[in-house]
């Protein structure tokens, strides 16, 4: 029987995985309309505000409730698998996007981007593939 602290546990994940998996969908996007309006004074200065406010509010609190929320359930559940660690791998994927996000968002800041709205939107699909292969991995369990 599962027990009610290894449910509260998942649906703390389930919920801090939209919203981490909202912010690094949304985030991108926000730097290719920024990207694409340099020249533009105050709209820059909107754009930067949305951009660090969603990274500090959003993305890197979700971030570390999945991440703990995650180490939680294996714990609570006591399970382990091929299929796990594939999952895990590609979580540690998104993290390391984020990191990269995060690098991004500073040049944003310190107005030294170098990459073109064309970029951010071609690396915008990374957190969608990765989503594919973490939930095809968490309901399928292929291995």
């Amino acid at each position: 029987m599962i027990s009610m602290i290894y449910l509260y546990v998942k649906v703390l994940h389930v919920v801090s995985v939209i919203t981490w998996m909202a912010g690094l969908f949304y985030l991108p996007r926000l730097f290719v309309y920024h990207a694409e309006s340099l020249s533009a004074g105050s709209v820059v200065d909107v754009f930067l505000v949305m951009e660090e406010r969603l990274y500090r509010f959003i993305i890197l609190p979700s971030s570390w409730v999945v991440w703990l929320s995650g180490v939680g359930l294996i714990w609570l559940g006591g399970w382990w698998d091929y299929w796990a660690l594939i999952k895990v791998a590609f979580v540690v994927c998104l993290t390391v996007f984020q990191i990269f996000l995060g690098i991004y968002l500073r040049a944003f800041k310190l107005q030294k981007n170098r990459h073109s709205g064309k970029f951010y939107r071609l690396i915008n699909e990374i957190p969608t593939v990765c989503l594919l292969i973490i939930v095809f991995m968490v309901i399928v369990k292929p291995l």
